[in-house]
Parts: structure tokens; sequence; C-alpha cells
């Protein structure tokens, strides 16, 4: 074929793996392989399915997709990531130049379980950074694929479970921190665990799951209140934290982190998190919908005071609830009295 694609694999104890391929857009087109670690007998199977899934034109370009493969290895049917991705500077070559063809690549990471989907938009972004870094280093592809694919696991998949297993029963503190908005600031940490802990907190808040109007809010109602800025010190061995806050809530969640990290499977760390998320937006749904009910009955009140009460995170659900209804007079009176009521 006149155009590449490269596939790289992992298997879920993280050990890398891949393959690479030659791409043109009909449905003729051999795959070349660029680099991996499968075994020999399972690099062509990963191969024929990623052939099968260009045929299609099922690849979108820097999209990536997650679906169940079965290869000759000992976990027998694994999830398989796969990413199609074009070098922008060779892309920009391939323009003035009409006669050149920029080389498409395909990256593929296998883990042991089909839930890289919990990981889709990490991994999407681990490949994001490959074509900026290859981009900005003029490489070729092929003098930094292999250092680089080979630590997708590390770098991609195990920051929460790092994270985990470094706070233990201080978790709790940290996913208060990121489902407030409080603003974290990490001092004598490594680079590593310095970016672990962010990206803990980028996926334990409800970005993208509540308006972009309350987020903004709150992220400025919170670092107005400049006592609220937690401040994590990882200069010993266990990190220390300056105005930490928690709840029963989040008490309740570290406990599922730390029962978890017995297996140490960061697939079920990611399904942990999700869950947590998912549980905090159903509270603060519940929660509106009480207010709703408040405006016109005194008994929903009376309501919406025992679900605040008992719910064992009313302190964030009503900074929520107070910025979504600031412009709604009805709704604004009912979460004063709240207030009120939850101080008493």
């Amino acid at each position: 074929g006149s155009r590449s694609a490269q596939q790289g694999a992992a298997g879920g104890d993280g050990s890398a793996g891949g393959a690479v391929a030659h791409t043109p857009s009909t449905e003729d087109f051999s795959l070349s392989l660029l680099d991996t670690n499968l075994p020999a007998e399972a690099e062509p199977e990963l191969r024929s399915f990623i052939a099968k899934r260009l045929t299609k034109g099922a690849l979108f370009e820097g999209m990536g997709n997650v679906a169940s493969v079965g290869l000759s290895i000992p976990e027998g049917k694994v999830g398989c990531y796969y990413c199609r991705f074009q070098q922008e500077s060779l892309l920009e070559m391939a323009t003035l130049e009409s006669d050149i063809n920029a080389p498409e690549y395909v990256v593929c990471f296998l883990g042991g379980s089909e839930k890289e989907d919990t990981f889709r938009l990490e991994l999407d972004k681990y490949i994001q950074n490959l074509k900026i870094n290859l981009d900005l280093e003029q490489k070729t592809l092929e003098a930094c694929v292999s250092p680089y694919l080979r630590s997708w696991f590390e770098d991609a998949i195990c920051p929460i479970q790092r994270v985990v297993q470094l706070f233990q029963d201080k978790l709790a503190s940290l996913l208060h921190a990121a489902l407030s908005y409080t603003p974290v600031e990490v001092k004598n940490a490594d680079e590593r665990t310095e970016k672990d802990i962010s990206r803990f907190l980028a996926a334990a808040s409800l970005q993208g799951l509540v308006q972009e109007g309350t987020m903004t809010s709150l992220c400025i109602a919170m670092t107005e209140e400049q006592h609220k800025s937690m401040v994590i010190d990882c200069s010993g061995p266990q990190p220390q934290l300056h105005n930490a806050g928690s709840n029963r809530f989040c008490e309740d969640w570290m406990q599922a982190f730390v029962n978890g990290a017995e297996g140490g499977n960061p697939f079920l760390f990611r399904q942990i998190l999700e869950n947590f998320k998912l549980k905090a937006i159903q509270d603060i749904n519940n929660l509106k919908r009480f207010i709703r009910q408040a405006e016109m009955n005194h008994y929903a009140l009376f309501k919406c005071y025992l679900f605040l009460k008992n719910c064992g995170s009313g302190d964030i659900l009503l900074k929520i609830v107070k910025v979504e209804h600031a412009e709604m007079p009805e709704a604004r009176n009912v979460v004063t009295v709240l207030e009120e009521f939850m101080r008493e």
C-alpha cells in the first residue's frame, strides 16, 4: 500500500505490544508491522482484525475505539483499544507535493479486560501527545515509537491506582476536593506524582456532567474562599494534607477504593470512580427535584432537609444547587432555608 498504519498492543499486566499497517482509502492495502511485543502467532490475528475494521472505514482519525478481540494468547479474549492517526508534519508535506502520500498509523493497546472503554479518553490523549511529540521533535515514528508506546499502561491506565495506593485513607479528602472544585496545591512531589494527582482530580470531578456555568461559578466561589484551598505536601513517605475537607459520602467511597486495592486491578479503580460520580449526579438530581417540590410544599421542604442530612454529601450538594439556582427566586429561598437548617 501507499500509506502506513501502526498498531501497538499490550497485555492487562501492562506489557505492551503492537503491530503496524499500510492503508490506502481503497480496500487494496497491506498492513506492515512497525513494533509489537505480541507472540508471533497472535500478531497476524490482530493485523487481520484491524484490516477488517479499516476495510469497513470504521477508524476515524484521532478517535479511539474499543472492541473485544480473540487472540492466541493465554488471556484468549481481550479488550483492544485502537486509534488511527497521521503525523501532521508529514501530512503537510504530502499536501505540498501531491505525489507523496502521508503515512497513516493505527496504534493498538490490548488489556486483560474489555474495560479499556473507561480509559478511552485518556488513551486518545496519549495518542495525541505522541503526535505532538513527533511534530515537535521532527522525528520519524520508528525512532521514538517503542519507548513511548511501551509505557502506555503505566502512563495512561495506572495513575488512579497509584494515587489510591499513595493516599489510602486520606483519599476521602481528595474525592471531596474533586467534587467541590476546591483548588489543590501540590508541594514537594516528583513530576509523576504531581501529574497523577492532577489526573485523579480531573477524573473524579463532575466536569462535563454538571452545567458548565455551574462549574465555572463553583470554581470561582471556591477560589475566593482562600482558606478552602487544600495543600498536599509529598515530602514524606505519606502525603500530608492541610485545609482538607471530607464528608460521609467521600469516606464511604474511599473505603470502596481501599477494599479494591487488594486486587490491584486499575480497571476496577476506574469503574469505582465512575460509580462514585454517577451516585453524586443522582443525588444532585434528586435534591433538585425535591427543591422544585419544596417551592410549593412545606412537607417537601422537610424531605429536602432529611435528604441533605442523610445523603452524606449535603455540604457539597447545597453549594452546587445554590450556584445553579442563584437566578431563581423561589428556589433560592428554599436553598436559603435549607442552609439555615443545616447550620443549626
